[in-house]
């Protein structure tokens, strides 16, 4: 196990981020737009409309995104962050038209350190 034990269920880490932005003008809609490119542009994938996620491989990792999203935040709206364990992100029951439907895995990157 050793070296890859730390690459656990329970270290491996996921951050969704959660938002409710104002779009009632053009300004409004402008800030929404650029700050879901942020989030893309950070490896976030959209899960549902409001509500992006990305792997992270450590918490220490998820750290880092989280910072990241914080310094993007716009200045209207509610934004929600939360860290979640693998498995934590694993127990998720995800209903799609009332069948029950299997949780997509974002595709992995190899991140060497």
């Amino acid at each position: 196990m050793g070296h890859f034990s730390r690459y656990n269920q329970y270290r491996i880490m996921w951050v969704l981020v959660f938002f409710d932005l104002p779009t009632e003008t053009k300004k409004e809609r402008s800030a929404a737009s650029r700050f879901r490119k942020q989030l893309l542009d950070d490896g976030f994938t959209m899960f549902q409309f409001s509500i992006y996620m990305r792997h992270c491989p450590s918490r220490e990792n998820a750290d880092v995104h989280t910072k990241r999203v914080k310094r993007n935040l716009p200045k209207l709206g509610k934004v929600g962050i939360l860290q979640i364990t693998d498995k934590q992100f694993g127990m998720m029951e995800l209903f799609l038209a009332q069948k029950v439907s299997e949780i997509e895995q974002p595709t992995q990157q190899l991140e060497l350190f």
